[in-house]
């Protein structure tokens, strides 16, 4: 018997070897990217007009707080599109008058109609449409821009080649738990769309804080391959229209845009149950891509605690182990959270480490499983 034990014990202390090296690569090899990245001076020296796209819907509130911030922007040509999606509040009497003071503010209004609902891709599809410029930049009406430099920062990035440009959106930051996590996972989700947006293979972007050109948007038809899936309007669409080589990143924090985190367990839950239903529509070798370091993180966790209950002799080899990933995973943080202005949750690295594979684990498999329509 006890030989058996130690023999399992072998093979699962390999296989825990491998896990770690895959960890590893994945560390350096592909978050390394963007961890130790260092931008470069943009070679764009002119200015071209552009279009801020917003949706919103019964967003009043937010756009009383946000969206004067947008509007005053320093940039020398641009206009400010929101496109009211069927708000039964105020929102529309607001905007309206914001218009008698803004002039490059202009209002879509969309009603509602009973036997045709309409989703966020629709109301965006509007706003394209209504942009008089081919440089749209989106965000939405729960965020508000780091500095008046938010344009031309992402601007700047479009040089020759380069069709989209992803910037970065942090949540702000409060009290609490579920706070830290959720900052914890905007970190390794930008971690990932910037690290393979740098290796030429980007697959996502996040449209808090994005950009494309209009003519790309009508020549991949839009919205028109996803229109039935409720989210994807960001990273659907990179997914389907991103190269090799059209893509460029914006990380200066004068360009990040904030915005406010879900306060409480039931709405985050939701939103991440819709963001993640989104997922199994990306390409094959993207999801190939991230499936082997989420199924790498959920493996590493489990055999050292299957080690540990087989054979607890076997510690300060798994100690070691771990030890040996942990510090990897700090070196890295460290420097992508410098970057992205959050170097106070790695404190918390072990614990978030552990909540980000139930997140995976949960939401991951309600993805698999839960519809995702035209809803708002």
């Amino acid at each position: 018997m006890m030989e058996t034990v130690g023999f399992i014990s072998i093979c699962l202390l390999a296989l825990l070897g491998i896990v770690v090296l895959i960890q590893l690569y994945y560390m350096f090899g592909v978050f390394g990217k963007i961890a130790f990245y260092k931008p470069q001076p943009s070679v764009k020296h002119t200015t071209e007009p552009v279009s801020v796209i917003i949706a919103a819907r019964n967003e009043l509130e937010n756009l009383q707080k946000n969206l004067v911030q947008i509007l005053e922007q320093d940039y020398p040509d641009f206009e400010v599109i929101v496109v009211n999606h069927c708000s039964w509040d105020s929102s529309q009497a607001y905007l309206e008058a914001l218009q008698a003071q803004y002039k490059h503010l202009k209002v879509s209004q969309l009603l509602e109609q009973e036997k045709y609902p309409t989703g966020k891709k629709f109301a965006l599809t509007i706003g394209i449409k209504a942009a008089k410029n081919d440089l749209l930049i989106f965000t939405d009406a729960d965020c508000v821009p780091e500095s008046k430099q938010w344009l031309r920062n992402l601007q700047s990035r479009f040089t020759s080649g380069k069709d989209i440009v992803l910037g970065f959106s942090p949540y702000k930051k409060h009290k609490g738990l579920l706070n830290l996590y959720i900052r914890f996972e905007t970190l390794m989700t930008a971690l990932f769309y910037f690290s393979a947006a740098l290796m030429g293979r980007a697959f996502m972007g996040v449209g808090r804080n994005m950009a494309y050109r209009k003519d790309l948007f009508f020549k991949h038809k839009g919205f028109a391959g996803h229109q039935h899936i409720m989210s994807g309007d960001d990273d659907l669409f990179v997914n389907a229209a991103a190269t090799s080589n059209n893509v460029a990143i914006e990380i200066n924090p004068e360009s990040f845009v904030y915005t406010e985190p879900k306060r409480n367990y039931s709405a985050w839950g939701r939103q991440k149950t819709r963001h993640m239903t989104t997922g199994k529509y990306y390409k094959n070798k993207d999801k190939r891509w991230l499936g082997w370091y989420y199924a790498s993180l959920m493996l590493f966790y489990s055999l050292i605690l299957v080690l540990l209950i087989m054979n607890p002799a076997l510690w300060p080899v798994i100690v070691g182990v771990y030890t040996i990933r942990f510090i990897s995973q700090e070196v890295v943080l460290y420097k992508a959270a410098q970057k992205f202005k959050c170097t106070g949750i790695l404190w918390f690295i072990p614990l978030l480490d552990v909540m980000y594979v139930f997140y995976l684990l949960i939401f991951g498999t309600k993805g698999l499983f839960t519809r995702n329509n035209s809803n708002w």
